[in-house]
């Protein structure tokens, strides 16, 4: 099996992407980073993106995509454009990075989700790529004593959904992100790893307290082809950040 590769969500550079978004991947190829996961395109021409992937050599597996969960009638229409930048492209997957919740979710509120979860799943599958979502805490919560995660991922057929953990938000909800990579093994192609400090504060990959490490041990084995660094908080810089937590890869053998 191939080792994975090492990509930065580059949301984490929003500050950056926003005012620099062609010169910010330049930088992140720079750091040395494999590949890159969109948020967003700042209206780029597909052609000119595709063609500086090409120029530096960077993987582009994904991109997280939301959908108009406010106007269900237009996530057909809306998602039908995404599928066709993203195949011009040459993403592999769409991700849906969050789902509106209640507080407390009741089983009814789960099915709702994961049928407008496997309508996305099959209009993304039906043109030829892969659809997937993207945890945060509170798709954790206990819902007739099981997690809304492990729900979601039993209604909607592996066909049409795969799971992007996020491995700090899934100890963020109280769990081990170490047995739901297990647990869903050859169904989590691309991980996001986050590390949380304080509290809720996150920070670099290998500076705080989710266990990643052992992440890293049972990868291949659970058919994880991606590590994605994500980060939203920084004490120095957004780019700062990104090379320190590159480091953990590197300190690890994973580069």
């Amino acid at each position: 099996m191939a080792k994975p590769v090492i990509g930065l969500q580059l949301y984490t550079l929003r500050d950056q992407t926003e005012k620099d978004f062609l010169g910010t991947i330049r930088k992140v190829a720079e750091m040395g980073y494999q590949a890159v996961e969109f948020a967003g395109y700042f209206d780029t021409p597909a052609s000119e993106l595709k063609a500086l992937l090409e120029e530096l050599g960077l993987e582009a597996p994904s991109a997280h995509v939301g959908l108009n969960f406010n106007e269900p009638e237009r996530i057909e229409a809306d998602l039908a454009k995404q599928i066709e930048y993203a195949k011009e492209i040459g993403l592999q997957y769409i991700v849906t990075p969050w789902a509106p919740l209640p507080e407390e979710p009741t089983m009814e509120d789960v099915k709702h989700l994961a049928g407008i979860l496997e309508a996305a799943g099959k209009q993304v599958t039906a043109a030829g790529l892969k659809y997937g979502y993207h945890n945060h805490a509170f798709e954790f919560k206990l819902v007739e004593g099981k997690p809304v995660m492990d729900h979601l991922l039993e209604l909607v057929p592996a066909e049409y959904l795969i799971a992007e953990f996020d491995l700090g938000w899934v100890h963020m909800g109280g769990q081990n992100p170490v047995d739901y990579v297990k647990r869903y093994a050859g169904r989590t192609p691309l991980a996001h790893f986050k590390d949380f400090g304080d509290g809720t504060r996150d920070t670099e990959v290998g500076k705080g307290v989710v266990n990643l490490k052992d992440v890293l041990a049972i990868a291949e084995q659970s058919g994880i082809q991606y590590f994605i660094v994500e980060q939203e908080e920084f004490a120095s810089s957004s780019l700062e950040s990104a090379k320190i937590s590159l480091e953990f890869f590197r300190e690890n053998g994973c580069l």
